[in-house]
């Protein structure tokens, strides 16, 4: 190979390399909120695929809260006790035109918590409403004060974090409001505005292949000087 091919195929190995590593490090970024999970009707958590505003569990549900420190909802930390509602609501009895949902509130670990706060214990609880009453209802009714931002998203439970709302932390400085993944908010579809991981985002891909037709040019051009 002669030495224009030799150095058109090191830029572009380069330029390619390069933009993997970019796409590495835009993943490298986190948020702090509040996620937001539901029972799959066993011991185990699904993340909730809609904020608590929309959700109407039934009588006998379970509920998770999360606050932790996540790049998308893939990664996310779940509640660290399993979803049993029978163990949270054994001291709440039914009654009649009353629902019970049971409440599993876990504020997260010091790695997790904004600077100068300590996370309270993780905690439980029976939140006894009306047949129609949402999550947020249910949580409202035994977690207060919550705190939302102007978007409706849930920023604070039972006082915690006394301040800050999705923000971003590890790198970067995008705002919450358009970044931060699928979390425990007030309205609308947990999917939306949120990454859902799983890859390079398309800004990435595209760079990338811009890299290899930059550099299949160099070697065509270099070669038609041969």
């Amino acid at each position: 190979m002669s030495r224009p091919l030799r150095t058109a195929a090191v830029l572009l190995l380069v330029g390619a390399v390069l933009a993997v590593l970019g796409a590495g490090n835009a993943q490298a970024a986190g948020y702090r909120y509040w996620s937001f999970w539901e029972s799959d009707g066993g011991k185990s958590w699904t993340y909730a695929t809609q904020g608590p505003s929309v959700v109407r569990p039934d009588d006998g549900a379970v509920q998770g809260f999360r606050f932790s420190v996540s790049a998308d909802s893939q990664d996310s930390a779940q509640p660290r006790r399993a979803p049993d509602f029978g163990t949270v609501c054994a001291d709440t009895p039914a009654k009649d035109g009353r629902k019970r949902i049971a409440l599993v509130i876990d504020p997260g670990t010091a790695a997790d918590a904004p600077d100068g706060e300590k996370p309270p214990a993780p905690r439980t609880a029976c939140a006894q409403v009306t047949p129609d009453a949402s999550t947020a209802e249910a949580l409202a009714s035994v977690a207060k004060p919550l705190r939302y931002d102007s978007a409706a998203m849930l920023c604070a439970i039972s006082g915690y974090p006394e301040s800050g709302c999705g923000e971003q932390v590890d790198g970067g400085s995008g705002g919450p409001e358009s970044s931060v993944p699928a979390t425990a908010s007030t309205s609308g579809d947990a999917t939306a505005g949120g990454s859902d991981g799983g890859g390079p985002s398309v800004g990435v891909l595209t760079g990338v292949g811009a890299v290899l037709v930059l550099g299949v040019a160099a070697v065509l051009q270099a070669r038609r000087r041969r």
